[in-house]
């Protein structure tokens, strides 16, 4: 047995949170720049609790709420220079998996002068400011990983940074900030983190370590899941299953990363502007079909805490969940082919897909 395993968030997990660990909040500088979105972190209490345990802590803090869904490079350079002209220590990320990979970004371009191909390959002169991470949503997983994906307008696509320093110092979690949620993206989010948990099991760089997390994660969001086939407005029990289920798909892809489910989804969140997580959910069992002659004892074992038969089980619970998708024309199928072959989650696949197996498969997903 031969791995490594690195997980240094400290993570606070519970109602009232925040304010009951203000002294962690407090902890790493003397004045933050809160990133956040426009309006849910207000609305949803979160960023009242962040102000008043800055605020008892005697730290100082300005507001960047201009987050856009799926950030762009440009959004998280307006953000960085505010945290130079501000002079912040650290960054607080408020929201969902885009203001808490912005926030991530920004710590690391409020102390580097880069262009965008050094934020993506690096190296960084300057290590990235600590960053603290507060999630609205139960889906991405970003407050214990060491990941920021950004979208590059550019090159049509997103991409993925990943340096050690974007592990946030301490996360807060907190159900309570989900209760406001549309159904749609309670739905979304779930399937995000489920495809995670997922995906890491089945990653080439899966180990024993993040097995166990991902397969926890499986057996904590499959019933929620279910459930929100009937139930469009889950008590907070089930937000709060959801939102563990996700940290725990979080902390198994920030060992193994993602597969080619997500290098895939991308051009379907770009082009189409689909959901993140709906992308994830229409390719998941597709790639599921493709990869079951090498995977076959983990894809079963999947099905089986699920308490599934077949891979069809599946698709039959995403279908219930989030319909059927619209078809794509073959022309749009070869550019996403093109854009996902350019991922580095392609190579955690196993097996290796080629540029016509990626096209098969959205050819079943979406043609």
């Amino acid at each position: 047995m031969d791995f490594s395993y690195l997980m240094p968030t400290r993570v606070f997990f519970g109602k009232n949170c925040i304010r009951a660990n203000g002294v962690h909040m407090g902890a790493h500088g003397k004045k933050a720049l809160i990133v956040t979105g426009k309006q849910s972190a207000r609305a949803c209490g979160a960023l009242g609790d962040v102000c008043h345990a800055l605020e008892k802590q005697s730290v100082a803090w300005s507001l960047y709420e201009k987050v856009l869904p799926n950030p762009s490079i440009e959004n998280v350079r307006e953000a960085a220079a505010m945290a130079r002209e501000e002079a912040v220590d650290h960054v607080i990320g408020i929201g969902g998996g885009s203001p808490l990979d912005a926030a991530k970004a920004v710590a690391v371009l409020a102390v580097n002068d880069l262009d965008d191909d050094i934020l993506f390959s690096g190296p960084y002169d300057v290590a990235p400011l600590p960053v603290l991470a507060v999630p609205t949503t139960a889906g991405t997983g970003s407050e214990v990983t060491p990941y920021s994906i950004l979208t590059d307008v550019r090159d049509k696509t997103k991409k993925n940074l990943s340096h050690p320093g974007l592990f946030p110092r301490a996360a807060f979690l907190d159900a309570a900030y989900l209760g406001g949620l549309p159904y749609h993206v309670t739905v979304h989010t779930g399937l995000d983190a489920l495809s995670h948990a997922v995906e890491s099991y089945l990653s080439v760089r899966s180990n024993e370590m993040s097995a166990l997390v991902a397969i926890h994660s499986i057996k904590v969001l499959g019933p929620c899941l279910k459930s929100l086939v009937t139930d469009q407005n889950p008590e907070e029990p089930i937000r709060e299953k959801l939102l563990y289920g996700s940290m725990l798909g979080g902390v198994a892809i920030a060992q193994t990363g993602t597969t080619m489910v997500h290098a895939m989804g991308y051009s379907l969140t770009f082009f189409n502007h689909m959901d993140h997580g709906k992308a994830n959910a229409v390719l998941l069992c597709e790639a599921l079909r493709f990869g079951y002659g090498e995977n076959k004892n983990r894809i079963d074992h999947i099905l089986d805490i699920l308490g599934m038969k077949r891979i069809d089980d599946l698709q039959a619970l995403f279908d219930s969940l989030i319909g059927r998708p619209e078809p794509c024309l073959d022309d749009e199928l070869s550019l996403f082919t093109e854009k996902a072959m350019m991922s580095k989650s392609i190579l955690n696949t196993r097996p290796q897909p080629t540029a016509g197996d990626i096209f098969d498969l959205y050819k079943r997903a979406l043609g």
